[in-house]
């Protein structure tokens, strides 16, 4: 039987990308689903794509919202009675070098990105306490192992997930509760299309959107699968998706000189 059997996944970021396929996976191994979005048009075609038979239910969530967090936490619990699998995946990106990046562009994305995270385990932590039992997985990227230009406060805020679940693998343990750290690569979303470009923006933040039109390569689906394998699995740390490994190799063998690297391998 399917270690997803029945047990309540908690997915953000759920009406489009990966945390649709999660869905998608999750569904098929007979979870039951506490789906959240901010757009309900999103959620809605999530939903649509899902078997008959599956138990799910859909809620419109701001995740960089403390309160709406909070209360999406206390509705599942109402709902469905409990809260096993909870995956903080939503996630937006700003396109801007930390020069040309405004303060208020950098707090919007960290307010999604690394806000949403610690609401998101802050949230929901107490019920899994209350189960003794339970998985936080939190999304973190490539980009939370090594620094890129123009990415600057994306690195920021997926550097801070990294840090904020490594801690808990430590906290947690003896627990019964798991933390899970995902590196994913250039996974084929919209999220640079649908993300926000800086006000000051110039040539350089064009190079890099250039780029990330030929990093994004690997499927949204193999990354889902890849994702509900390791946690199978019983890893803390899964890398998926185009360059994760490669990127992950360079920041732990040439930590000081990994940016000439990434200045060949880019596009």
């Amino acid at each position: 039987m399917s270690i997803y059997s029945g047990k309540v996944a908690v997915i953000t970021g759920a009406g489009s990308g990966i945390g649709r396929a999660l869905a998608q996976q999750l569904a098929t191994e007979g979870a039951r689903l506490a789906l959240s979005d901010i757009s309900e048009q999103g959620l809605a075609e999530t939903c649509a794509t899902l078997p008959a038979n599956c138990d799910h239910r859909s809620y419109v969530v701001d995740a960089s919202s403390k309160d709406a967090v909070y209360s999406h936490a206390a509705d599942v619990e109402r709902d469905f009675g409990a809260a096993h699998f909870v995956f903080n995946n939503a996630g937006a990106t700003v396109v801007g070098t930390i020069e040309h990046l405004d303060i208020d562009e950098i707090e919007w994305q960290l307010g999604i990105n690394l806000w949403g995270v610690i609401y998101g385990c802050k949230a929901f932590l107490p019920i899994m306490r209350r189960q003794n039992e339970g998985c936080l997985v939190n999304i973190s990227s490539v980009f939370g192992l090594v620094g890129f230009p123009a990415q600057g406060a994306y690195n920021i805020s997926k550097f801070g997930v990294r840090g904020l679940t490594e801690c808990l693998w430590q906290e947690l343990e003896g627990s019964g509760i798991r933390a899970v750290c995902v590196h994913p690569g250039g996974i084929k979303t919209n999220i640079e299309k649908a993300g926000r470009r800086s006000r000051n923006a110039s040539e350089k933040e064009a190079v890099f959107s250039a780029a990330a039109d030929a990093m994004l390569r690997t499927p949204p689906e193999t990354c889902a699968a890849d994702i509900l394998n390791g946690i199978r699995r019983g890893k803390r740390r899964i890398l998926t998706g185009y360059l994760s490994r490669t990127l992950f190799c360079l920041s732990r063998i040439l930590p000081n000189h990994y940016p000439r690297v990434i200045a060949l391998l880019s596009p």
